[in-house]
């Protein structure tokens, strides 16, 4: 085995969350990091003692001896351009969802990797949650029978809700019910969505940001399975950065019904007074372990490129996963059933409202 060298650009929660994944890792020979905000760089380069630590991400791209780059940038406007240009450098890529905001960038930079014979990993983390990979488990080696349903219920609080309806105009379906469409989806393999029904509920976030509190989302895949989404996105303030998922999957042999709603732990100070610790989706640091199953998807990623590996959650997977979603808003603002694959006139009026604030 050959340690690499690895780049991680954008060390915000996500990104951190990364580097020092990395800088722990013996797989890493030397680990350089990118962030625009001073006191961040500072701050991640204290945790992690980077090869280099730099404000200009082509810094990174130039240097020959980087095999891979992390991509954990904000706004999600930067994830083309920056993993088009890390792709055309030569460099495995990791990069956050969304993949893209269009389909047709989305369709380039699988086409990059794809002819470059390169890493592509998307950051759909749920697959390396235990309870959701148990799911997988079960349904892959008949436990369940044969799938009848999947449903996924998802509220993150609005203090998430806000940051991200404050930054860009994407809805829930695209930025949280994205990870749970990819988590069905990839339980159900090979069968495939081919019809999206969606409804929207606007009552907090539009007069705000333009975007929807909730969405409930209705996917028809070819083998006459459904599964049900719900994302919402305005839990009050009570609960910072929580993350609460009910999972229900019925099969013709068996029933897994997973709470994942995070109410095992409760903390009640005088200071802060009632919190749920370890409730965040990417996880969290306890001591020498980590609750959460992001430095789990970094190792894996790292694992994927020091020993030449597959990756688990693919940039193909995730073009299905996006245009499951661009369906589902198109769906919530005609009011009526999508058809997948979408008609480019369909991709043209779900990508209309998807512009940056």
């Amino acid at each position: 085995m050959v340690a690499i060298n690895v780049g991680v650009v954008g060390t915000g929660w996500c990104g951190g969350i990364r580097a020092r994944a990395a800088a722990k890792s013996a797989l890493v020979a030397e680990l350089h990091i990118c962030e625009t905000n001073p006191e961040r760089l500072a701050e991640v380069a204290a945790q992690t003692s980077p090869a280099t630590a730099t404000d200009d991400y082509s810094v990174m791209l130039d240097n020959p001896d980087v095999q891979a780059i992390m991509i954990s940038t904000t706004p999600e406007t930067t994830h083309y351009p920056m993993a088009k240009a890390a792709l055309l450098a030569g460099k495995h890529v990791l990069l956050e969802k969304p993949l893209a905001l269009t389909l047709d960038e989305a369709d380039e930079l699988i086409g990059l990797a794809e002819e470059r014979g390169l890493k592509f990993a998307i950051g759909y983390s749920q697959r390396f949650n235990p309870k959701q990979a148990l799911v997988k488990r079960s349904i892959d080696d008949g436990t369940l029978g044969t799938p009848v349903s999947g449903l996924v219920s998802r509220h993150i609080t609005r203090k998430l809700g806000d940051k991200i309806g404050g930054r860009i105009k994407l809805s829930p379906a695209a930025m949280e019910a994205t990870h749970d469409i990819d988590f069905l989806l990839w339980c159900m393999a090979p069968a495939k969505p081919v019809r999206v029904y969606a409804q929207a509920v606007e009552r907090v976030m539009k007069a705000k940001y333009d975007v929807a509190d909730a969405m409930s989302i209705m996917i028809t895949l070819d083998n006459g399975v459904v599964l049900t989404v719900g994302a919402g996105w305005i839990l009050p303030p009570g609960y910072p950065n929580f993350s609460s998922t009910w999972i229900e999957i019925v099969g013709s042999e068996g029933a897994l019904i997973i709470d994942d709603t995070h109410r095992d732990i409760l903390l009640n100070t005088m200071s802060n007074g009632m919190v749920l610790p370890l409730s965040t989706m990417p996880g969290e640091e306890v001591g020498h372990v980590y609750a959460g199953p992001m430095e789990a998807e970094t190792l894996h990623f790292l694992n994927a490129v020091a020993f030449d590996q597959p990756v688990l959650a693919t940039a193909r997977e995730a073009r299905t996963t996006m245009e499951v979603y661009l369906a589902a808003d198109l769906s919530a603002e005609t009011n009526q059933p999508v058809t997948l694959p979408m008609t480019p006139q369909e991709q043209t009026r779900a990508l209309a409202g998807l512009v940056a604030q």
